[in-house]
Formats: structure tokens, sequence, C-alpha cells
């Protein structure tokens, strides 16, 4: 008997259900063949049609071909195909120079001595204790880590706040005051596990399906078009100009902008990066207002990627923050346009990569946003915490007096002194070769010449189902063992071709590496002549 057959015999209902029921047809009567067959009546829900796509292939539920379209499509070329084959390469014996990423203590670049002393005591705060510290340890670098240490409670491993150390958020909003000459707000400071996780923040918060698009640079660092693909979104090149320096034409990214609209897509954010990665150039003040008073027209997110704020090889653009030219332009531009800088602890002349110290300031952002975005960060609990000293000692280095000052201002500026004579020597090195043009890298940690490659080259890569600047890439690093990145990994104008390097190969070895590139290209030449 089913359960409105027991209401029927009870004596509660009322003479109207009564009546409603007086008809019903008890279904656990019905026929045995009904209930042998599963089925009770036609009127309850049919079983579920079969699942359109397998669940699983050759015995495999998490089969290559059956993830995430969106992760299929994603391409990081900086770990593509170049470095896969420099592997194997390693694995089978091979020398190898990595310069297909900004990875600098890879390559030799020591670590600031301040730094590393003072992090050492927060991981191991016993040693502050210990009888022969004072003699072992400079007076500030003690104080220093004590501060520290009771900054994070004096349990390094332990979680902070899903945002981050409070107090190293305060240090960051100093830095930034210090530097742009404007307030900022600690609560809007988010620390991350390097950049790249502040970058994806924002992006997966902005995206919110295929018609959403971000502007992006081209070429650009593929973060954005690996990310962008990933979260569903869709990227919107803007076109730097070589011929001019990389720069920007408003003109043409107002027309694709409208253009998009126009088709239903929803241009979101515009990401610039300055220095340039891959390209080296240094935006000027000008070309920074012309970005903000873009973003306020057009009503997008700018998205400041100033990573290599502190790698400047000339004295003509000195970095100049965008949240510093916001300041400057004044209401209503200047507390409208929502703006998110980020920055890292892995580039400079620290390079601490491996320690993964990032953070992204949010200005002019709803609170209800960043209140979105701290939940967002929450699912992770907290940002590593070894990054956020290491952030901490970026922002906050040694003040002249201090007993460190000297040697930490004498390594930080002999290692920036040595890569802007690294820059000069790279880019000279690239232009005294027939076939290749590359414009001086002005910051950043990065040379991206043109390669000006025979026909014959191209039509061999074609051959060989390869762009050409892959195949030229691939053919280097089989040579010389030099890894580098091509430039289709970056985006590039149709018809030309290009690779990406670091400038970070250690400075008495410069010659000799650039002495490398030049008599493979020369062998590379005349082999496509």
């Amino acid at each position: 008997m089913c359960m409105l057959c027991v209401a029927r015999k009870g004596s509660a209902l009322s003479s109207g259900a009564r009546q409603l029921l007086s008809n019903w047809q008890c279904p656990v009567k019905a026929s045995g063949s009904q209930l042998a067959q599963g089925r009770l009546f036609s009127s309850l829900p049919e079983p579920a049609h079969e699942p359109t796509r397998p669940n699983e292939v050759e015995g495999k539920v998490a089969h290559p071909s059956l993830l995430n379209e969106d992760l299929l499509k994603a391409e990081y070329a900086v770990r593509g195909e170049l470095y896969n084959k420099a592997m194997e390469l390693q694995k089978q014996g091979r020398e190898l120079i990595f310069t297909n990423v900004g990875n600098p203590q890879q390559l030799g670049q020591q670590p600031i001595t301040f730094n590393r002393m003072v992090t050492s005591l927060v991981a191991a705060p016993f040693l502050m204790g210990h009888p022969s510290a004072p003699s072992m340890f400079p007076a500030d670098v003690l104080e220093r880590a004590k501060k520290i240490n009771g900054m994070f409670g004096g349990a390094l491993g332990a979680y902070t706040d899903s945002r981050g150390n409070a107090g190293v958020r305060q240090e960051v909003a100093d830095f930034i005051k210090q530097r742009d000459g404007y307030p900022s707000n600690p609560d809007n400071i988010f620390l991350t596990d390097g950049a790249s996780v502040a970058v994806r923040l924002l992006l997966n918060a902005l995206i919110r399906d295929s018609s959403d698009a971000i502007l992006v640079p081209i070429p650009q660092y593929p973060l954005y078009s690996a990310s962008i693909q990933l979260y569903g979104g869709t990227l919107l090149p803007y076109n730097l100009k070589e011929q001019t320096g990389w720069s920007m034409d408003f003109n043409e990214i107002s027309r694709s902008v409208h253009d998009a609209r126009n088709h239903g897509t929803n241009v979101r954010a515009m990401v610039f990066i300055n220095p340039g990665n891959p390209t080296g150039q240094c935006l000027t003040e000008d070309n920074l207002r012309d970005l903000v008073r873009f973003a306020a027209k057009e009503k997008v997110v700018l998205m400041a990627d100033e990573v290599y704020q502190p790698n400047i090889y000339q004295d003509e653009k000195p970095f100049v923050s965008a949240k510093k030219v916001l300041g400057d332009l004044g209401k209503p531009i200047s507390d409208s346009v929502e703006l998110a800088s980020f920055h890292t602890v892995s580039k400079g002349v620290l390079g601490e990569c491996g320690l993964r110290g990032g953070y992204v300031e949010l200005t002019n952002f709803h609170p209800g946003t960043v209140d979105e975005l701290y939940k967002a960060v929450s699912i992770n609990l907290s940002p590593n915490t070894t990054g956020q000293v290491a952030m901490s000692l970026m922002v906050n280095p040694p003040k002249p007096g201090d007993e460190s000052y000297a040697q930490w201002k004498a390594e930080h500026d002999e290692g920036l002194a040595s890569l802007r004579r690294r820059a000069h020597a790279m880019t000279d090195g690239f232009n005294a070769l027939d076939g290749v043009t590359c414009t001086f890298t002005e910051g950043a940690m990065y040379s991206f010449p043109r390669l000006h490659l025979p026909p014959k080259a191209i039509a061999a890569a074609a051959a060989a189902g390869k762009p050409a600047d892959t195949f030229y890439c691939l053919q280097l690093l089989e040579a010389t063992g030099i890894v580098t990145v091509p430039g289709s990994g970056f985006g590039q104008e149709e018809g030309t071709f290009h690779l990406r390097t670091t400038i970070l190969p250690p400075e008495a070895k410069i010659g000799e590496f650039v002495k490398l590139f030049q008599d493979f290209h020369k062998a590379f030449m005349a082999k496509y002549a």
C-alpha cells in the first residue's frame, strides 16, 4: 500500500480531499508485469539517457582524451616542446644552457646575503638565542629576524591569514606609498605564491564565459593566453609595433575593442607588461597616461604586470608605476579606474624564483569584489610563508646606517650593473649577425631578436611540420645546448619569426654564449641559403 492509500484510509482528511482521492489507483496494486519490469506507471520519471560521451577510455576515467577541453587547448611555450626536448637531452648527459625562463639563480646569480641570513634565522629561530649568534650575524640581521619572527608569532610553519601576514602586507603598503607618493591599503593587498597566482586569481574572477575577453599584448607572456583558455575566456590580442620599439597603437586597439563589442563580446580587462616580457621595452609616463585614460574611457580593468620594475638598463625611461600615474591624473580618473598591480620576489637582483613570493594590490575595486577574492584565496588557506618573508625583505631592505647596508647596496648595485652590461652584450651580439635584428633590451630579463629566415629554411620547417622559429630553436638546441623559446609561443605578427632568450648567463661567460649562438646562426643560414 502506498502513502496516499494510507492517507485515504485515515480519518483526518477533509471531504474535499477524499473526493480528489476517490479515483486514485494504487501503483503497488498494479500488475506484476509492471513491477517485474522495475516500473510502476508511465507517469513516473523515465530513467536517464545513456551519457553521450564515454566515461572511460582504455580503462581510464582520467584518460587524456576525456579531460577538460580548455585544459587540452591551453599551451605554455616556456615549458613546451623545446623544454621537453631539453629534458631528454639532459637525461642523455648533454650540458645545457637554460635561457628559456627568467630563473636567475639557475644560471649562477647569487642571492642577497642579508636576505638569506635573515630567512635562515626566521626558519630556525633557536639560532637567534645561540651564544655564537652575535659573532656570526650582524646586529641588524638579528634584529630583523626577531621582528619578522614576531610578526609570524614565532611559527613560520603555521598558516597565515589567507591574504598573507598582516605585518608583511603593511610593509608592502609602505613600500608602495614611498614609491608612488599615494597611500595604499594593506587590506587590498594579497600576498600570493608568486605573481602568477595573483594574475590567475584576477582572470578567474573576471572571466564568466567565452563571451568575456581580455585584451593582451602580442607578443605576450603565455601565462595570460594559457590562463584565459583554462578559465574558458577569450583572448583579444593587441599588437605591439616592433618597428617603433614595441609601441602601442591606441587607435588600432580602440577599433579592436569596438569591433569585439559589436559582435557581442564583453571586453573586461586590459593587460600590459612593463618592462616588457618578452620584448624588453619600457613604457614612458606618456604611454602610461594613455593606458589609464584608455581604461577609463573603455571601462576595462587595468592589469599592470610590473614584476620587472627593478630591471631597468637605460636612463631615459625609468620605471614609473601605473598606480603613480593613476594618482597623478586626479579625479575622476584616479578614483574610478580599477587597477590590479602585480609584483614578485622572483626578478630584480633577488631572483628568488623558487621561494614563490608575490603580491597584487587592488585599487578602486568594489569592497564586495575584494571580499569575493578573499573567499577565493581562502580555499588555499594560506600563501607559503617563506615567500612572504622574502617579500618583506624585498620591500623593506636595509637602510643607510644599518650594519648590513653597505654590503647589501654593493650586491644590489653590482648585480643590476652586471645585468645592464649583459643586456648590451646580448643585443649587440644579435645585431652583429646577418639575418637578425633585435631592439635593445631596455628592461626585464630578455632579448627578443627577429629571425629573417631564408625561404629554404621556412620550407624545411613546413616539411617537418614545425613553425619556422620552432624549427630554428630545435636545431639551436641540438647543436649548442642553448634552450630558448620560439616567438610563436608568445604570438607574433604574421610572417615574422623570433626567439626569446634571457640575458642571464653569467657575465664571465656571456661572450662565450654569444659566440656559440653566432657560430650556429651562421652555419644555419649557410645551410639553407
